[in-house]
């Protein structure tokens, strides 16, 4: 693991999904675990995000579309509200979930729109 990339990542992930939020999922990383959280910091957030090409912002809005078109609606959530840390609107979620629909199908858009709510709620943005 190239440590640049670990210390890149991990800054960037504190960033957008908060920093109690990276540090309880690296604590609760055993030894089972522990080099997939590793590595996928370095290069998820290190290589992908580190990236500065693209925005975090725009970042977040594509990572909404491809999650959602994965169906890991756990995952979504998760960058749900990481999305809002980027600066993502309410209204640019509803966006989303929109393409999502036309693409992805009615079904998982509502799971998107159900997940949304409550972020968007927990959030105070509805």
């Amino acid at each position: 693991m190239q440590q640049d990339l670990f210390d890149v990542g991990l800054a960037k992930r504190k960033a957008t999904l908060g920093a109690k939020y990276v540090e309880a999922n690296l604590a609760a990383a055993d030894d089972f675990t522990r080099p997939f959280q590793e590595a996928m910091t370095a290069w998820c957030w290190g290589f992908g995000w580190g990236d500065e090409t693209i925005d975090p912002k725009t970042r977040s809005l594509m990572n909404l579309a491809m999650i959602a078109a994965l169906g890991k609606m756990h995952e979504w959530e998760t960058h749900c509200r990481g999305a809002i840390i980027n600066g993502v609107s309410t209204n640019e979620i509803r966006a989303v979930i929109h393409v999502v629909g036309i693409y992805c199908g009615v079904p998982q858009a509502l799971e998107c729109f159900r997940v949304a709510r409550k972020v968007l709620q927990e959030q105070g943005m509805l």
